[in-house]
């Protein structure tokens, strides 16, 4: 599958890597989306803080940012450029006014139905190469595997996580002069 001189016999260790199926994907995907909003206000991103918004009711930036793993400082700038086209609305919070609601208008639902649409072309594309039993058979098993991985949260620390996956050599420190554990480099592979 990977390589010109693929052998059924003799399969490339690259066939069965979970990593690699998962990047070969989602660069297809990126690319794809990337170009079905191209000139949606942030993008992609843009995309994903609205959708964020619109399901259910009006939430604080932080619940938004933290749902999607974005940074805070980051997630401004992309409901500032959601805004800008009159998509979604900031308020302040009655609980706690030091926080700031947002509300999807009107015109950011309709935006956001268009894009959906787009989108889903997008992933029939994609999917093609599967049935339509199948392809619903992928999205539940991801929807699972993603839920899971979401509550579970591995990648707050993502130092820890890479250690936990990477042997370790001591190194003296050139500032300090301590020996420090760190990852040894590893070959990378490309797709």
């Amino acid at each position: 599958m990977t390589g010109a001189t693929h052998r059924p016999d003799r399969p490339d260790p690259l066939d069965d890597d979970l990593g690699w199926m998962l990047g070969i994907v989602f660069r297809g995907y990126v690319r794809a989306a990337d170009h079905a909003l191209t000139d949606f206000p942030g993008g992609p991103r843009g995309y994903q803080v609205l959708t964020a918004a619109i399901n259910g009711p009006a939430r604080n930036q932080g619940a938004i940012a933290e749902e999607l793993g974005l940074d805070r400082t980051v997630l401004t700038y992309l409901i500032d450029d959601l805004e800008r086209p009159g998509f979604v609305a900031r308020r302040a919070d009655p609980a706690d006014r030091r926080n700031r609601l947002v509300d999807v208008t009107d015109a950011g639902r309709a935006a956001w139905e268009k894009r959906r649409s787009a989108l889903r072309q997008v992933e029939s594309h994609l999917l093609g190469a599967l049935t339509p039993a199948d392809a619903a058979t992928l999205r539940a098993l991801l929807q699972r595997v993603a839920c899971s991985a979401q509550a579970a949260d591995p990648l707050r620390d993502l130092c820890e996580v890479v250690a936990q996956v990477q042997p370790t050599t001591d190194r003296p420190d050139a500032a300090s002069g301590r020996v420090r554990s760190t990852p040894t480099p590893r070959a990378r592979r490309r797709a």
